[in-house]
């Protein structure tokens, strides 16, 4: 039987440390996220997993969902069907959907799971974490962020993001 090395007490102190450093981190992340709002997108050119390069403010005149995910983050695979919904039902009016695999995701992951769950919207790499920190620092996910027709960020999203709000927002600016 493996002895612990520290005494109960001492376990329990390490574990409430870990806890108190996840909600630091998590507050820092959506303070600095949540300065975002209602500000212009930031100017970025994504690189797409086929090699494309697709700039956002490109997109101008659309709705454009950006979502930073990791193929390990379990709320981000849970959030894949809503985003692939989303797509598939607004693609055609206008809706774009870039979602930005994290710099630590390896890029082999990342193809892999696009493929595995047949990821229809564009698929972008952000190997030295350039568009993470454009986007505020984002360290946790995923982050969603909805930028309307003006290139405004209006919604920003840390966790899994709630379905029927996002699609009332994004028939909003598509009837707007």
């Amino acid at each position: 039987m493996v002895q612990s090395v520290f005494s109960p007490k001492q376990t329990l102190f390490v574990l409430l440390a870990a806890i108190a450093l996840m909600l630091l981190l998590w507050l820092v992340n959506n303070e600095r996220v949540g300065r975002l709002l209602d500000t212009p997108a930031p100017e970025v050119t994504f690189t797409t997993i086929t090699g494309q390069n697709v700039a956002l403010k490109a997109l101008r005149g659309k709705p454009a969902i950006v979502t930073f995910w990791a193929t390990d983050c379990p709320a981000c695979i849970k959030e894949i069907p809503h985003l692939r919904a989303l797509y598939r039902r607004y693609h055609a009016q206008g809706l774009e959907i870039v979602a930005v695999a994290m710099h630590y995701d390896p890029p082999s992951h990342v193809i892999a799971m696009t493929q595995e769950q047949q990821l229809p919207y564009l698929v972008a790499l952000d190997l030295n974490a350039q568009h993470a920190h454009a986007f505020g620092d984002v360290m946790l996910t995923p982050s969603t962020f909805l930028i309307s027709p003006d290139s405004a960020i209006v919604l920003n999203k840390t966790g899994a993001f709630d379905y029927a709000d996002m699609q009332k927002q994004i028939e909003h600016f598509l009837k707007g």
